[in-house]
């Protein structure tokens, strides 16, 4: 959608004539009768009918679950060499800054070539970088340096394909369907989450990290098939950039600076996941306050709550994906995360600090949605991919800042407070944004 600066901020999404889908006869979709009963309720897989986003979509599932396997072997074989954790977050810092640069600059590139082509190139890198950690493994080269290059080139190329997959989604369906698409895309890579590294567990022990390698890497070869027969998405007639350089990317960062609604929708998750991710004190929390459960089934619980309570969010999408008023709907969802977390720290009980936590991934898939669907709504085309890129950098950005502050007070006033205190804050500092900044909870499409 193309707005301007006053019809953004004023909350009106406005068309940009970009060539939505239309019926095979080529004629405007008419609008499908609302759904009743449990219907209502469930998942909206409307966009699924529509076979070039299917394409995207079935890609994005494969490439959630066969990542987790790579996520879980990587860290697992450098382990199994060193039997040091340090080294494995060294290789975890390797992959972020290249992840980061690349999703950068992947956006201004999403802006200036045709979205297929680029993620033909980015996903062959993935594919072939997990063929290239499967030769090692089954060689036995048992290199840390080779495992974290190649864990930085595939950090690399995933950050060059997040931005033009996630910006081709409005050229695929819709905007009434942006909603129902951006659930559909975040409830199967939450699935992946839950399900990949589960899977991982199940099968190191049975076939080996070399043929886990493998699985990922033949599992990826589906993905470039996928990709491979989706339409042409070049840039729309007079959008072509040219280049793709740093002038591009900060071009991408003032945008965002001179278009409210979208510098609101970044801040709203910046508040969430920087005062409200407790995720780095779940161990504490499984040593101390929910010990007599038994600190390996608390601290699994606890790592599995939000993902499930984030795919429960998805498969119940049907409540909120047909709603018009989407940056209200940030508002609350994130309003509820807080809530959701300070209730997780105030909690004794194991299993309530669980059901909190699922509370917490529902109000997040919620937000993510909403977010994403403002996102491409509210921008225009040329500037989606750079959009996109900066969405993946405060995505993987946010948490790991919320894991720094979480720690330290943590630490300083004991695990529960810190955690409960974070939560109130996130409450109070997105209620403070909605009301001195009108413009996002004023957002309609």
């Amino acid at each position: 959608m193309d707005t301007s600066q006053s019809s953004t901020d004023s909350g009106a999404a406005v068309p940009d004539g970009s060539g939505g889908p239309t019926t095979p006869d080529g004629s405007a979709e008419t609008e499908r009768p609302a759904r009743t009963g449990w219907r209502r309720w469930a998942m909206d897989t409307r966009p699924l009918r529509r076979p070039a986003y299917r394409r995207l979509w079935t890609s994005t599932a494969v490439t959630s679950v066969g990542s987790q396997l790579t996520a879980v072997a990587v860290p697992k074989q450098i382990y199994d060499i060193t039997g040091s954790s340090a080294w494995v977050g060294y290789a975890s810092l390797a992959g972020l800054l290249p992840l980061v640069v690349f999703a950068l600059w992947g956006g201004a590139i999403a802006d200036s070539v045709d979205r297929r082509k680029l993620l033909l190139v980015t996903n062959t890198g993935i594919a072939v970088t997990s063929l290239l950690f499967w030769a090692q493994a089954f060689t036995g080269l048992d290199s840390v340096l080779v495992l974290m290059v190649l864990l930085a080139v595939q950090q690399a190329f995933f950050g060059l394909n997040s931005p033009a997959r996630s910006a081709s989604i409005a050229r695929l369906v819709p905007a009434d369907e942006l909603p129902a698409a951006n659930a559909l895309g975040a409830t199967v890579m939450q699935t992946g989450s839950v399900a990949g590294p589960m899977l991982a567990g199940a099968l190191i022990p049975l076939i080996g990290l070399p043929e886990l390698y493998l699985i990922d890497a033949l599992a990826l070869c589906a993905t470039v098939w996928a990709v491979l027969r989706l339409p042409a998405l070049p840039p729309l007639t007079g959008t072509a950039s040219q280049r793709a350089g740093l002038r591009e990317v900060v071009a991408g960062f003032r945008y965002i600076a001179l278009h409210k609604v979208l510098l609101l929708s970044f801040l709203a998750d910046i508040i969430a996941m920087v005062l409200g991710m407790p995720r780095a004190l779940f161990p504490q929390l499984a040593a101390e306050t929910y010990a007599s459960y038994g600190e390996g089934l608390a601290l699994g619980l606890l790592f599995a709550a939000i993902p499930i309570g984030a795919v429960l969010g998805g498969l119940m999408s049907g409540t909120f994906s047909r709603a018009r008023r989407h940056g209200l709907m940030v508002i609350v969802s994130v309003a509820a995360w807080g809530a959701a977390v300070a209730g997780f720290g105030l909690s004794h009980s194991l299993w309530l600090a669980v059901a909190f936590l699922a509370v917490a991934g529902v109000a997040d898939m919620v937000s993510m949605v909403f977010r994403g669907a403002i996102l491409l709504s509210a921008a225009t085309d040329e500037m989606r991919g750079r959009l996109q890129g900066v969405f993946t950098v405060v995505v993987v950005g946010g948490p790991r800042v919320a894991d720094v502050l979480h720690g330290t007070a943590g630490s300083a006033f004991g695990a529960p407070a810190a955690v409960a205190g974070g939560g109130l804050l996130v409450i109070m500092t997105v209620f403070v944004l909605a009301f001195v900044t009108p413009a996002l909870r004023r957002y309609t499409i």
